[in-house]
C-alpha cells in the first residue's frame, strides 16, 4: 500500500515539473490581420482584421489601424472564430475517474444546492490546456450526484484561481427523477422502479415547498431566519433570480418535469441532456425553456430507434422552435470534440449556421453573457481561436487561442507527449 501511495507522488511530482515548463500565456495588444472572420452575429468579413487590447476586441473590421506597439500576426488564409462555449462539463472537477482523490464532482446527500462547482474548480487540472488549444474557451463545469446536487459555473480556461476564471454565471442542478431503468444492469420489476420513482418526486416536493416556505420567512424576517445553508442556495431559484437547470432525458420524464416547472411557477428554467426532446419538442417550444443538449455523438436512447436520432435531436428541436445550445458531457473528458459534436448536428438537420451559434452565441445567450462571450463584436471580451479552416472539419488545425486577451501557449500534456513520441528515442545502444 505504502509503495502505492510512494508512485502516486512520484508521478505526480513528474506530471507538475513537465507541466511547470510550459510557456505562460501572453497580455498585451495583438493585431490578428488578413484573416477571414466569422463574426457569427454579423457575418463574415473577408480579409479583416481584429484588434485586441485590454483584453476586449478593441476594433473588428477591413478598415481598421493597427496601434502602434501591437504585436501583429499575420493570419493569412486563416480563419477567426469566437471561442466555442461547452455547456456540460466537468472540467476541473475531474483529473481522472480511476482515483477518489483525483475527482471532486459530487457530494454526500440528495439536497446540496449550497455545493458550488467554482469553489472545487483546479485552475491546474490538465484537462484544462488540452481542451482550449482546441478552441473552447468557455465551458459549464456541473456537479454530479442526487436530486439536488449542487450549483454549476460558467468558466474561462484560463486563470490561477477559480474567481479569475469565473464567467459569470452559475445555476442549480436538479436532477429530475427518471421513471425508466437505469440501463442493462437495472433489474429491478416495474412496480419497484414506479415505487422508487413516486418516493423520489415525493422527496422533490417535499424539499421544494419547504424551500417556498423557507423564502416566505426569510422575506418576513429580512433575511435573519439563522443557519439552512441547503434552503439558502434554493431561494435565488425560488423568487426567479438563479436559473434551475433541470437534468432530463426521456420523453416521458421531460413532459413531467415540464409540468412540475409550470405547476411550481418557476420562472428561470433550462433543460439540460433531453436525449429524446425530439419526442417532444413542440411542448419544450410552447413552454419556451431553452435547453442544453447533448451528447450528439451518443447511441439512440431506444434500440428501435434509427441510428442518428441522437444526431438530429438538436436540429429537431430548433425546428420546433427551441432554443438549442450543444453540449458534450464526455466522460473521458475530451470536450475539445465540442466542434464535432455541432458538425453531426450541422450535417443531421440543424445546419451549420445554426450548430455554429448552438456552441458560441446560444449558449452565451443561455447564461446571461452574450453582451461579453459568444461572437467577435467590438467590446465584446477577446475569446476567440486562429484556424486554418472550418472547426467542424476534423483536418483543421488551431493555431492561435485567446482567452480573456491572453494569447494562449498551445501546449498541453498531449502535445508534449505527441512530441516526446513522434521523435522519440529509446535511450538503449542496442547491442550488436
Amino acid at each position: 500500500m505504502r509503495s502505492k501511495y510512494i508512485f502516486l507522488l512520484v508521478a505526480f511530482c513528474i506530471c507538475f515539473f513537465a507541466e511547470a515548463q510550459n510557456p505562460k500565456a501572453k497580455f498585451g495588444t495583438f493585431a490578428l490581420t488578413n484573416a477571414n472572420i466569422e463574426t457569427v452575429t454579423k457575418g463574415v468579413i473577408n480579409n479583416g482584421t481584429v484588434i485586441i487590447k485590454d483584453g476586449k476586441i478593441a476594433a473588428v473590421g477591413t478598415n481598421v489601424q493597427i496601434p502602434q506597439g501591437a504585436e501583429v500576426i499575420d493570419c493569412k488564409g486563416s480563419w477567426i472564430y469566437p471561442g466555442m462555449i461547452d455547456s456540460g462539463t466537468t472540467l476541473g472537477l475531474i483529473e481522472f475517474g480511476a482515483y477518489a482523490q483525483a475527482t471532486d464532482v459530487s457530494e454526500v446527500g440528495d439536497v446540496v444546492p449550497q455545493v458550488r462547482a467554482l469553489t472545487a474548480v483546479n485552475p491546474n487540472s490538465a484537462a484544462i490546456p488540452i481542451n482550449r488549444i482546441s478552441g473552447v474557451t468557455t465551458a459549464l463545469t456541473v456537479p454530479d450526484g442526487d436530486l439536488f446536487c449542487g450549483t454549476a459555473a460558467l468558466i474561462n480556461l484560463h486563470g490561477y484561481t477559480p474567481d479569475q476564471m469565473f464567467a459569470g454565471f452559475e445555476g442549480l442542478i436538479l436532477n429530475y427523477p427518471r421513471t425508466g431503468r437505469r440501463g442493462g444492469f437495472d433489474r429491478r420489476t416495474d412496480e419497484e422502479i414506479k415505487k422508487a420513482n413516486d418516493k423520489a418526486i415525493a422527496r422533490l416536493n417535499e424539499i421544494w415547498e419547504k424551500a417556498v416556505q423557507y423564502h416566505k420567512l426569510d422575506s418576513a424576517t429580512k433575511g435573519t431566519t439563522g443557519y439552512y445553508p441547503e434552503m439558502q442556495a434554493l431561494i435565488p431559484v425560488v423568487r426567479g433570480e438563479m436559473t434551475l437547470l433541470i437534468e432530463v432525458n426521456a420523453a416521458k420524464d421531460i413532459k413531467a418535469a415540464l409540468k412540475w416547472v409550470k405547476e411550481k411557477n418557476i420562472k428561470k428554467v433550462v433543460l439540460t441532456g433531453v436525449a429524446e426532446g425530439w419526442r417532444v419538442a413542440d411542448e419544450i417550444a410552447k413552454a419556451n425553456i431553452p435547453v442544453l443538449a447533448g451528447p450528439v455523438l451518443e447511441l439512440p436512447s431506444r434500440d428501435y430507434d434509427r441510428y442518428d436520432k441522437a444526431y438530429q435531436n438538436p436540429g429537431l428541436l430548433k425546428k420546433a422552435g427551441v432554443k438549442v445550445a450543444i453540449r458534450t458531457v464526455d466522460g473521458n473528458l475530451n470536450y475539445r470534440n465540442l466542434p464535432y459534436h455541432a458538425g453531426f448536428a450541422a450535417a443531421y438537420g440543424m445546419g451549420r449556421e445554426d450548430a455554429l451559434k448552438a456552441i458560441t452565441i446560444v449558449p452565451a445567450e443561455i447564461f446571461g453573457v452574450s453582451d461579453k462571450l459568444g461572437s467577435i463584436e467590438q467590446g465584446k471580451v477577446a475569446n476567440l481561436f486562429v484556424c486554418s479552416g472550418d472547426p467542424f472539419e476534423t483536418k483543421t488545425q488551431v493555431s492561435h487561442v485567446f482567452i480573456e486577451g491572453w494569447q494562449m501557449p498551445m501546449v498541453s500534456r498531449q502535445t508534449l507527449l505527441y512530441d516526446e513520441f513522434l521523435q522519440r528515442d529509446p535511450g538503449v545502444t542496442k547491442q550488436k
